[in-house]
């Protein structure tokens, strides 16, 4: 991706001079991964009149889906042209100069921090991705802008969304096919509820019922990390994501889960799984220490034993499977009984095929 990136920005003249980036990095991602302050506020999102379709169209949700997980009750989304450059602005004026830095924290209060949730509105066509590009450089122009913000947001827009779009449109169908872990065991109940006792993985859950959102380190460090250690087939997961998410298109989630979050591609994408234990959740977000981070540490650990050959074989990995190799004997038993437990409780309720209960 980097490398089309640079293209992109070359070739749309974005953020370049002279052929050079802007402040002399292509990305500034390093410093993109502050975690939040606890005392630090968040804007809230912008309030908007309830359009008249609004109601109709729910009732309609109600009785034509009505195993529909996520909940229509605290919908806020604009579904008008004009209210979608109304949160464009509101998202430029408030909370763009902040995206940059905390954009990979997570925290319990606060769902949706300083992410623009333009993506439904992009995936529907309310608003055009050149439109948002223009809109947000022109914004930087008058307005103080950290730099790793603005180069932050505008990757998302011509970096990752064209990329992914291209991925899909050149390797979709391979994308779609790989099962590189080789993952069988279907979706169990427990991830739709938010119930496995995990706190992480359940807190975003429950947030995905209310909101159909979770911003992107939120899908691909918890939810998409959770699965792929417990062994969930892949086709089950993009089902999962296709089902709860307001910005789901197939286009969107192929690449995005099979090979973003689940490394099913077998690197399609990305040059590393996307895996990683409790630590590493806990210094992102605010989550407690408690027995998930025992049961999610042990799950992390068994599934490098059980793919030592990948993590052998990538360069990036293989100072995991070193940790690994230099554990003692009883505390990869412990790891391997405790995540053999979970992994029995957890599938308990498990049905073919994925199907929720």
């Amino acid at each position: 991706m980097a490398s089309f990136y640079r293209h992109q920005r070359k070739q749309l003249g974005i953020l370049v001079d002279g052929g050079k980036p802007a402040g002399g990095k292509w990305s500034y991602d390093p410093e993109n991964r502050r975690p939040l302050p606890p005392d630090m506020s968040v804007p809230p999102l912008p309030s908007l009149a309830e359009h008249p379709a609004l109601a109709p169209a729910k009732r309609r949700v109600e009785v034509e889906f009505a195993e529909n997980p996520v909940s229509m009750d605290g919908f806020f989304y604009p579904i008008t042209h004009a209210d979608a450059e109304r949160w464009l602005e509101d998202f430029l004026s408030h909370r763009l100069a902040m995206f940059g830095a905390y954009e990979d924290a997570m925290r319990e209060n606060g769902p949706f921090l300083f992410h623009s949730l333009l993506s439904p509105l992009l995936n529907t066509g309310l608003l055009v991705p050149a439109a948002v590009v223009d809109a947000t450089l022109a914004f930087a122009e008058d307005h103080e802008v950290p730099l790793n913000s603005l180069e932050g947001f505008i990757r998302q827009i011509i970096g990752w969304r064209e990329f992914m779009r291209a991925v899909y449109l050149l390797r979709g169908e391979e994308e779609r096919t790989r099962n590189f872990w080789g993952h069988q065991r279907p979706m169990p109940g427990a991830c739709y509820a938010g119930t496995t006792g995990m706190d992480p993985f359940d807190r975003v859950v429950r947030r995905v019922r209310e909101h159909a959102y979770a911003h992107h380190i939120e899908r691909l460090m918890v939810i998409g990390n959770f699965m792929n250690l417990v062994g969930i087939h892949p086709d089950a997961i993009y089902r999962w994501f296709m089902e709860l998410f307001i910005d789901a298109y197939d286009w969107v989630m192929v690449p995005n889960v099979y090979g973003m979050s689940l490394y099913a591609d077998g690197g399609l994408i990305t040059t590393k799984p996307s895996i990683s234990g409790s630590h590493s959740l806990m210094k992102m977000g605010d989550f407690s220490a408690g027995e998930w981070c025992d049961v999610w540490d042990a799950l992390f650990w068994r599934f490098i034993d059980v793919h030592r050959s990948v993590f052998a074989a990538n360069p990036r990995m293989r100072v995991l499977l070193a940790n690994l190799d230099r554990m003692d004997s009883d505390t990869l038993e412990q790891h391997r009984a405790v995540a053999g437990a979970f992994l029995a409780d957890l599938f308990e309720d498990a049905l073919p095929g994925g199907e929720r209960p």
